[in-house]
């Protein structure tokens, strides 16, 4: 058993973390930028430590400072949440050469399934279903490209080999544009990520997000946990996530879910994990591994009863797996939504002082935040200020309670985006269930076009 982590990250996920390290006695270090002294994790942690400026490559993009912060508290083990350093393969190999546990999996692993090229093949040779494509980097060959295109068929699209987060891709509708794409995709990847390698896919026009969640202890033993569907989206963000995801049987689940089991095993997985696909026409075609703990593991832990990151912990630690396929029972649903400091119309940031603040509640009801009355938010990191997690007995009764529990959720101050996660709960066809990922930048379309809410 681990017995003190430094938590490298902040907020919400922060939190979690550190309460998950309070259920089981670990002791906990935060680290935090000057921005985040009143952060409320750092002060129910029981040792903080600045690591630096309000810029998070001051702070918490900083390697050598965090490492620093475990050696001076003579911690074990480095948790990273998600975000910032937690799928950067040079951290957790300079964190497990400095002597310290890397709470994820190795970094290996990391660098293998951040490369989207890399991955893609990993995946294909362990039997993952993916995404018809060019099956490696493209070239400069404008004639070889050409031919790859043809073949995959129109649509297609660029994607950054080391992209990830929808930033990285082009849509390709004609041939007359490919190589100009082509061109344009590699030179923002390398000025995005320092790798300007590209790959070609299969465009799916309509397809939904569908993730599995997948733990895994490096011994050889890994489980799926069911899926979450995450088509809710805006600029290729998620805005809505939940469990499960409707329409898929449990033959598809279990199927899928011994699928992504066993890549698990073949590349020695370890903690807890996301393989992404897109599901169209009853298909599953994977894009990425997310190998870190997601935003959205509240749903799939209120459907399951498994607390992901405790797992993690006790995973990280040595322990084997505690639990089994077998103690894997879906129960109920759980929808989550995201709570941003923006406004809900133009999206654009919204830091400043929380004024007021009120948490919902009721059966069912989770609130996974760190903000309170008088917290300042900063204007230097991501404007997600909480999330908001509801279960029910069934699908239709979980958006009852998120229309209860948004309709109860009060925060003065900034604005937020709870008036569009409002008008998502009302809207007929998310509450049909089963829209493709373009759904909801339509709808919004339509909203502003017609200067109407959404439903």
């Amino acid at each position: 058993m681990l017995e003190k982590i430094v938590i490298a990250n902040r907020g919400e996920i922060a939190l979690r973390v550190l309460r998950a390290c309070h259920t089981l006695g670990i002791r906990t270090v935060a680290v935090h930028s000057t921005a985040d002294r009143n952060l409320k994790h750092v002060g129910m942690a029981d040792e903080a430590i600045c690591i630096g400026p309000a810029p998070s490559t001051d702070s918490y993009l900083n390697i050598p400072r965090i490492i620093a912060a475990a050696e001076v508290t003579d911690a074990q083990a480095i948790h990273p949440g998600y975000g910032f350093l937690s799928e950067n393969a040079d951290f957790a190999e300079r964190v497990e050469k400095s002597g310290f546990i890397f709470i994820g999996p190795t970094a290996p692993v990391i660098r293998l399934m951040g490369d989207k090229v890399e991955a893609i093949r990993a995946m294909r040779a362990a039997g993952v279903p993916c995404v018809p494509g060019s099956g490696g980097p493209l070239g400069d060959d404008v004639v070889a490209n050409t031919k790859i295109a043809r073949e995959i068929g129109y649509p297609v699209i660029i994607k950054a080999a080391g992209g990830g987060g929808g930033r990285g891709m082009r849509v390709v509708h004609t041939e007359g544009h490919l190589s100009s794409a082509i061109q344009m995709t590699k030179s923002e990847a390398k000025a995005a990520f320092g790798n300007g390698e590209v790959y070609m896919e299969k465009y799916l026009e309509n397809p939904r997000h569908i993730e599995i969640q997948v733990l895994a202890d490096g011994q050889g033993n890994a489980i799926h946990l069911g899926e979450r569907d995450c088509s809710m989206q805006r600029r290729h963000q998620k805005v809505v996530e939940e469990a499960p995801a409707p329409g898929i049987t449990p033959e598809q689940r279990a199927q899928i879910g011994e699928v992504c089991v066993e890549a698990c095993k073949r590349i020695g997985y370890r903690g807890a994990g996301t393989f992404e696909f897109l599901y169209e026409n009853g298909r599953f075609y994977f894009i990425e591994m997310n190998t870190r703990i997601q935003v959205e593991h509240p749903v799939t832990e209120l459907v399951t009863g498994v607390d992901l990151v405790r797992e993690q912990l006790l995973v990280a630690g040595g322990e084997k797996l505690s639990i089994r396929q077998s103690d894997v029972v879906l129960n109920g649903h759980a929808i989550e939504c995201r709570v941003n400091a923006e406004d809900p119309d133009t999206f654009l940031p919204s830091p400043g002082t929380v004024k007021r603040f009120e948490s919902p509640g009721g059966p069912g009801v989770r609130v996974d935040t760190h903000i309170y009355d008088g917290y300042r938010i900063p204007p230097n990191y991501d404007s997600m200020i909480g999330k908001l997690i509801v279960h029910g007995r069934d699908r239709a009764t979980a958006i009852a309670r998120m229309r209860i529990a948004l309709s109860e959720m009060v925060i003065e101050g900034v604005k937020s985006n709870i008036p569009l996660q409002q008008r998502i709960m009302a809207d007929g066809g998310f509450q049909s269930g089963g829209q493709n990922i373009h759904y909801l930048e339509k709808r919004m379309a339509e909203m502003r076009e017609k200067a109407i809410g959404l439903g």
